[in-house]
C-alpha cells in the first residue's frame, strides 16, 4: 500500500467513526440533547422534496405541505436567551408553529442537523445561532401580518425574500455611555 492510500483509509475510517456518533447540541442549562427531529419532537416522516424552479437544480429544503395534524413540539422559552433579537426570535416562532411547520429553512439544517422545517429550527438551540434561521422566522411573521397564506410565505421563501430582512429593526439600538443617551 502506498503513503497515499494509507492515508485514504484513514480519512474513510475516520469518517465512518464520525458518521456514526450522533449530533450533539448543548441545551440550555447544560444539559445536551440529539438535534434530530425525533429528538426536538418532530416525527421524521419523509417528504418529496420540491424543486424551486429559480434556484434550478438545487432542491427545496425539508417542510411540510400540509398543516400539522397533531400536536406540535415546543419551541424553546424565549425568556431563555440573553440577546433580544433571539428573544424576539423564538418569542415570534412560538405564536407561529403551525406556519413554520410548513416553510423550508434555507441554512440546510435539515441536511446538517435532520431537522423538517423552519420550526425544528426553534425547538433546539439551532435557530439562536443562524442568522438565516432568524430571518425566515421574521420575514414569516412579516408576511403573516400581511394575511398572506403558508402556501404564500413559502414561495417568497423559496423566491429568496427572506434575505431583505433587516434584522436591525427587531433589536434594539445600541447606546453610548452604558444606556445612558447623550
Amino acid at each position: 500500500m502506498t503513503k497515499n492510500a494509507g492515508v485514504f483509509v484513514s480519512a474513510a475510517a475516520l469518517f465512518a467513526v464520525t458518521a456514526a456518533v450522533p449530533l450533539m447540541r448543548a441545551q440550555p442549562g447544560g444539559a445536551s440533547a440529539r438535534v434530530t427531529g425525533r429528538a426536538a419532537g418532530q416525527s421524521m416522516v419523509p417528504r418529496p422534496i420540491a424543486q424551486s424552479a429559480t434556484q434550478g437544480a438545487e432542491s427545496v429544503p425539508a417542510y411540510h405541505s400540509a398543516p400539522p395534524k397533531g400536536p406540535l413540539p415546543a419551541t424553546l422559552a424565549a425568556s431563555g436567551f440573553a440577546d433580544p433579537l433571539t428573544k424576539k426570535a423564538y418569542a415570534v416562532a412560538a405564536k407561529l408553529k403551525p406556519v413554520l411547520y410548513q416553510m423550508p429553512c434555507y441554512c440546510r439544517c435539515d441536511r446538517a442537523a435532520g431537522h423538517t422545517s423552519l420550526l425544528s429550527c426553534y425547538t433546539d438551540l439551532h435557530g439562536s445561532e443562524c442568522e438565516i434561521c432568524k430571518k425566515e422566522v421574521f420575514y414569516t411573521y412579516e408576511q403573516r401580518r400581511k394575511g398572506k397564506t403558508a402556501k404564500q410565505i413559502r414561495a417568497g421563501i423559496i423566491r429568496g425574500e427572506w434575505e431583505k430582512v433587516e434584522l436591525g429593526k427587531y433589536a434594539p439600538p445600541l447606546t453610548s455611555g452604558g444606556g445612558v443617551k447623550n
